[in-house]
C-alpha cells in the first residue's frame, strides 16, 4: 500500500507551513502543488516529515518550515529570474509560482544577474560571488551560521549595495565547501 502523499502535502501546509506565518498565497499555494518527494531521492520517506531531509552526499532539503518561511521573505513573482544553488525543492517552488530558475550545485561558480538567489544549505561566510550576481532590487535569501544556530536572511541589492535583515533561527545544516575555515586564535 502507498502512502497517500498528496494527503501528507496537505497536512504539511497547513501544520508546518502556514501555522508559521506563511500566508503569501502564491508560496503556500506552490508547497501545496509541488510534490517535495521528488526531490528527496533515497529519502523520500522523509519527504513531509518536520526535519532537513539529505538528497545528496552534503545537501539538504530544507525544513517545511524553513522552505516556506525563506522563500516568502524573498518574495518571488512571476516573470522573475532566480538562481536556486543546492536548492531542489525551492526551484521546484519558485517554477510553480511562475519564475524563471536557473539551478545549479555547485555554489563556486555563479554569475549573472538575478532577481532572486536563493540556498537550502547554510553558509558560515556569504560568498561574495553571490551578492555581485544580485540585479539591482535583487534578493538573496539563505541561512548564516556561524555556530549551531544559523539565522535566515535576505540580503536586499540596493542602491547603496546590498544589505541585510534576518527572518528567522534556523539550524540548517552547512552546505559542504562553506563551512568555516578553521582559524589560530589566542
Amino acid at each position: 500500500m502507498s502512502p497517500d502523499l498528496a494527503n501528507a502535502r496537505k497536512t504539511m501546509v497547513d501544520t508546518q507551513v502556514r501555522t508559521n506565518d506563511v500566508t503569501d498565497s502564491l508560496v503556500v499555494d506552490a508547497m501545496r502543488a509541488v510534490p517535495r518527494e521528488a526531490c528527496c531521492g533515497s529519502a523520500m520517506h522523509l519527504a513531509y516529515a518536520d526535519t532537513e531531509v539529505p538528497y545528496a552526499p552534503g545537501r539538504w532539503l530544507l525544513r517545511p518550515r524553513d522552505a516556506g518561511k525563506l522563500l516568502q521573505a524573498v518574495a518571488p513573482r512571476p516573470g522573475e529570474r532566480a538562481l536556486a544553488i543546492a536548492a531542489p525543492y525551492l526551484a521546484a517552488l519558485m517554477e510553480a509560482i511562475g519564475l524563471t530558475v536557473e539551478r545549479t550545485d555547485d555554489p563556486g561558480v555563479v554569475s549573472g544577474a538575478f532577481d532572486i538567489i536563493i540556498s537550502e544549505g547554510a553558509v558560515a561566510e556569504v560568498p561574495i560571488g553571490w551578492l555581485a550576481a544580485l540585479a539591482p532590487g535583487g534578493r538573496l535569501g539563505l541561512v548564516h551560521r556561524e555556530g549551531p544556530v544559523g539565522r535566515a536572511k535576505v540580503w536586499l541589492n540596493g542602491e547603496d549595495g546590498p544589505g541585510s535583515r534576518i527572518i528567522f533561527d534556523s539550524a540548517a545544516p552547512l552546505l559542504a565547501g562553506f563551512e568555516r575555515s578553521p582559524a589560530f586564535s589566542f
